[in-house]
């Protein structure tokens, strides 16, 4: 691969590409196939790691992470810091749930982080109790130097993070932990698309030093009775915000 252009006429394009590629090298951790997800990788607890050796991560008290396997490493070293947790349910079916570091004995983060017993540890947070973030930190199928992302093509990641702006909060950093083989050249970005100023493999990090523009907040008029349907959320926000759609 070494010397092989990664641009890429389309997300899909790009995604199919790292998600062959961490099969195929043997790169991918529980779950399989990294097809179709938001892939785990090998070395995700050493990405982990290092995210915390950037000040404004270790120096956080509130942390948005998401719910996937490659970032549970993630999840598990900031409850181990006594940074709280806030983390989207699945396809943001049921909004945001909060760990609290203080009630997580140490020997129990690895149980509070993984999604299979988050459960017990987590309690269920309105939108209007959620606190400004200090940073977010989201999970990538493909990224690129200059902080273009993009997950496994829901967008789950990118509404989350308006959802936010929508209650007024300030935007924040956004990092991501990937493998190696998961940063490309480039691919196209929309204007919802989530930024990154930071990405972390296992073996470096890469600061991006003007990230893409931020999305501005929830693209109202492209949503459906359907993801209302599947989103409550932005039904709530929706009623929140006093929306006339």
């Amino acid at each position: 691969m070494t010397g092989e252009a990664l641009s890429f006429s389309s997300k899909d394009a790009a995604r199919t590409h790292v998600w062959d590629r961490l099969k195929e090298e043997k790169l991918a951790a529980f779950p399989f196939p990294p097809h179709g997800r938001i892939p785990n990788f090998k070395g995700s607890a050493e990405a982990a790691r290092r995210l915390f050796t950037h000040p404004v991560f270790a120096q956080a008290r509130a942390l948005k992470i998401n719910p996937d396997s490659a970032q549970a490493a993630v999840r598990a070293e900031a409850l181990r810091r006594g940074i709280d947790v806030y983390v989207p349910t699945p396809k943001l079916a049921g909004g945001f749930w909060h760990i609290e570091a203080v009630h997580v004995p140490q020997d129990a983060v690895r149980e509070a982080a993984a999604m299979s017993t988050m459960a017990r540890w987590a309690r269920e947070v309105p939108l209007s109790a959620l606190p400004q973030m200090d940073a977010i930190v989201s999970g990538s199928v493909a990224v690129t130097p200059t902080g273009k992302r993009c997950g496994k093509g829901a967008g789950y990641a990118d509404r989350e993070y308006a959802i936010l702006l929508e209650l007024g909060h300030r935007p924040v950093p956004v990092a991501t932990t990937v493998h190696d083989v998961q940063l490309v050249d480039d691919f196209p970005q929309t204007g919802t698309d989530e930024p990154l100023s930071l990405i972390v493999t296992p073996t470096r990090s890469i600061g991006v030093e003007t990230p893409p523009e931020p999305p501005r907040g929830i693209d109202w008029a492209s949503l459906t009775d359907a993801d209302y349907a599947d989103m409550p959320v932005l039904a709530e926000l929706r009623d929140m915000l006093g929306k006339k759609l």
